[in-house]
């Protein structure tokens, strides 16, 4: 079913469109699986709903719940989505950022071992994230000229991390040991 071409322009109702398409007499796993690869394959990742969400839209349409069902799954998806992966991953320093970016390599291996564009898209986003919040303050007026260099340094290394990061080691290893990064961060270490 995921290579079907949809009607549908919006989620609601292409939600609507793909559970009368099942024909199915009852909604759970299964079928709000189905439903999520459509949204995905038609609106995008990031537009995919909950299932709890998309199981409460067919209630309200008439569809009977497999309630434990739906549960159940909602749950499994929740913790998947959450960002608890990302726990311990902070950018609030460049020895923080050097873990961190360490640990987001192997979350990204990971997923590309496992095919998870669901993972992979999350740490692309909140790699962006972080890149648009430190280049944020690096122009923000009340921010130090020490944090100014500090946080233009991690979005950098951001930067290089998301275009090559196969290189980003070598690449840092060479950054680190440089005359301008020694000049500006003196007493750098990577613990």
């Amino acid at each position: 079913m995921s290579s079907k071409t949809w009607r549908a322009r919006t989620r609601r109702d292409l939600i609507v469109e793909v559970w009368e398409q099942l024909d199915r007499d009852s909604v759970g796993a299964e079928e709000l699986n189905e439903i999520q690869s459509a949204i995905q394959q038609r609106f995008g990742i990031g537009a995919v709903d909950s299932p709890a969400a998309i199981a409460r839209l067919l209630a309200d349409e008439g569809a009977a719940l497999r309630h434990p069902e739906v549960l159940e799954f909602d749950t499994a998806w929740r913790e998947h989505m959450e960002l608890a992966n990302y726990r311990g991953i902070d950018f609030g320093s460049l020895s923080a950022a050097a873990i961190a970016i360490e640990k987001l390599d192997a979350l990204q291996k990971e997923a590309h071992r496992k095919g998870d564009k669901a993972q992979l898209w999350r740490i692309a986003q909140l790699v962006s994230n972080v890149r648009e919040d430190l280049l944020s303050l690096c122009r923000s007026k009340g921010t130090s000229q020490s944090a100014r260099a500090e946080a233009k340094e991690i979005a950098e290394w951001l930067l290089i991390w998301q275009r090559t990061p196969e290189l980003f080691s070598d690449w840092r290893a060479l950054r680190i040991i440089s005359m301008e990064f020694v000049d500006l961060f003196p007493d750098f270490r990577i613990s």
